[in-house]
């Protein structure tokens, strides 16, 4: 049995959140009669008012059934591991995503995953877009997680990525700062109300309509990369969704965003050695860039 301290809102959305689970298998919990408020049975729409007592059964908790094709490893240890994330997979389960991700093939290659990441993202510290490939950090255990965790949290994780714009940006070096707010299901620039975002871009190489960047994120944000270039006219090649689809992508061989986590560099929460990997462009990427070139 698991118990927390409730925070104000709807009880289907509060165990979703505070667990890791979807709403409907926090719903289905609760109707179960799995999940008590204060010793009583709730229906899914009680409003809490935050303070009560919740209780629930460990068994009411989805439970990830291992499966998948297995994934590259690129640095591991006892406490960590560093993998090489296909293009779409995505990384943990969610909405009506719950076979295949990225979590489920960890945990069939036997990797352990921290358990404080939640029933549904164990080790997950960050993420990557379904449609972004490349390397991300997994935690094993617990503790290393909560120190990963803060990594991320002050920026002391390098990561480094290439994309391909359309256009030829104005600069051979510039930073994006803008924030970014959620408006339906897509992420926006939203200065009045969106939270602090910053990506830095150098230009690696120009091409007649597009150009090669290397990009390091100051922040962490959902789509983050995506929507900043796409902010500035420059979005991703390949990226239908913030306006980088199109006849030049469809000639480049895109079916996907050009967006590639090539490299990432911390310190080892644990050892104190310094970690740092790099990660070649994947063949669909590294043949569009060919095209691109010619």
């Amino acid at each position: 049995m698991r118990t927390f301290e409730a925070a104000a809102g709807r009880l289907d959305a509060i165990v979703a959140a505070t667990l890791g689970v979807t709403r409907v298998a926090a719903q289905r919990a609760i109707e179960s009669g799995r999940v008590l408020v204060d010793g009583e049975r709730r229906a899914k729409s009680f409003r809490l008012n935050g303070g009560e007592t919740v209780a629930v059964d460990d068994a009411a908790v989805d439970a990830i059934e291992p499966g998948g094709e297995p994934v590259p490893i690129r640095w591991r240890d006892a406490h960590l591991a560093v993998v090489a994330k296909p293009a779409g997979v995505v990384t943990h389960p969610a909405g009506a995503r719950h076979e295949g991700t990225l979590v489920h093939r960890l945990l069939a290659m036997g990797v352990p995953l921290a358990p404080a990441g939640g029933a549904l993202r164990p080790g997950i510290v960050h993420r990557l877009d379904a449609g972004t490939s490349g390397l991300l950090v997994v935690a094993c255990d617990d503790a290393t997680f909560t120190a990963l965790q803060a990594s991320f949290r002050v920026h002391e994780v390098e990561r480094t990525y290439l994309a391909l714009v359309r256009g030829t940006p104005e600069h051979d070096r510039f930073v994006v700062d803008a924030p970014l707010g959620r408006r339906g299901a897509a992420i926006r620039v939203d200065r009045a109300r969106g939270r602090a975002a910053a990506t830095e871009a150098t230009v690696i190489d120009r091409f007649p309509r597009a150009t090669l960047l290397e990009i390091r994120p100051r922040t962490g944000r959902t789509h983050q990369i995506r929507v900043h270039l796409a902010a500035i006219g420059h979005p991703i090649l390949g990226d239908g969704r913030y306006g980088g689809g199109g006849d030049d992508a469809r000639a480049l061989g895109l079916t996907r965003p050009f967006l590639h986590s090539s490299r990432i560099a911390f310190v080892h929460p644990v050892t104190g050695e310094r970690i740092e990997v790099e990660e070649p462009l994947p063949g669909d990427l590294a043949d569009a860039l060919r095209r691109a070139r010619g």
